[in-house]
């Protein structure tokens, strides 16, 4: 017996260096400065530094008086700091013979975003829900008709709807103005809509109707509460495009409704007086708070709706 353990004890000894010749395993550790992540995160840096210059040049541009900005260094901080172009810019930059800046071009595209977007995402999670869990005479022809009109180009139907809203008496108004985000809005945000309630378990949805849930029943005790990453991806598509619009805002409406782009185009295009590009600069950063605020506020939930939107079509 003794005999019998001491092979057996030899045996394991000889298992033990055998697995410890054979090295580690696994894959092998990559080094830091791999050529691989060189050309990555140079890439990464060129990128951002694309973007990021420009950002950088408007900024301090619009915190300079007009003497330094005359020196001709662009990419110089400020070497005094001043807010008033940005108060000009607000209050009292000239489009013609109006003085108000951007102020007023700011609430008119406030009153213009918030209904274009409550409306677009209404429609459109209805239509998404209904094209995906419920199946209508005609849902394939009604899905292809919004899918083509996803993708027609806008230049193509400026004047037919002139002409639709001129009939309807709301053209150059701010009502028309909503009609037509909102009418441009629903295909692309019903296709994400479908996509997203498509890849919800269809046994949810049995269950829900065993219970003797209904359409609406199903829609808002069960898809809203789980469609909150969608929404958002919604919200940010149509606050970001409507609020950055400028071909419909200069083509349906008037002076005195214009929205915030329009206005930032007819200030720095303006050709009385001095050119002044600090106020141009802050005008310029005003206009896109909006949507950067929007985006750095939600940004995790669009990545999330946007990945769960295209596991399932």
């Amino acid at each position: 017996m003794a005999d019998v353990g001491l092979i057996d004890h030899a045996g394991t000894d000889a298992r033990v260096d055998s697995k410890a010749l054979e090295g580690p395993r696994g894959a092998r550790p990559r080094r830091v400065l791999s050529r691989r992540n060189i050309i990555l995160y140079g890439t990464l840096f060129v990128v951002a530094a694309y973007y990021l210059l420009p950002l950088y040049v408007m900024v301090v541009t619009s915190l300079k008086g007009m003497p330094e900005i005359r020196l001709g260094n662009v990419f110089s901080p400020p070497m005094e700091i001043t807010f008033e172009p940005w108060v000009k810019a607000w209050a009292t930059a000239c489009t013609g013979l109006n003085c108000d800046g951007l102020s007023r071009g700011f609430w008119n595209s406030v009153r213009i975003t918030i209904p274009s977007v409550i409306l677009s995402i209404a429609i459109a999670s209805v239509n998404g829900y209904a094209l995906s869990l419920w199946r209508f005479k005609g849902a394939n022809l009604f899905f292809t008709i919004l899918i083509v009109g996803a993708f027609i180009p806008y230049q193509v139907m400026l004047y037919p709807i002139v002409i639709i809203l001129r009939e309807m008496g709301i053209y150059g108004t701010l009502t028309g103005l909503v009609l037509v985000h909102t009418i441009f809005g629903m295909p692309i945000l019903t296709l994400l809509f479908r996509n997203y309630f498509a890849s919800v378990p269809e046994e949810l949805f049995k269950a829900a109707r065993v219970d003797g849930a209904g359409f609406w029943g199903i829609y808002f005790k069960i898809m809203l509460p789980m469609s909150l990453p969608i929404f958002v991806v919604a919200m940010i598509l149509q606050v970001t495009g409507i609020w950055n619009d400028f071909l419909f805002g200069v083509v349906y409406t008037k002076p005195g409704v214009y929205p915030m782009t329009v206005q930032l185009n007819n200030i720095v295009n303006s050709v009385q007086g001095v050119k002044e590009y600090n106020v141009n600069m802050a005008a310029t950063i005003i206009t896109g708070l909006v949507p950067l605020i929007v985006y750095f506020a939600s940004g995790k939930l669009f990545v999330r709706g946007i990945a769960a939107g295209a596991v399932k079509g």
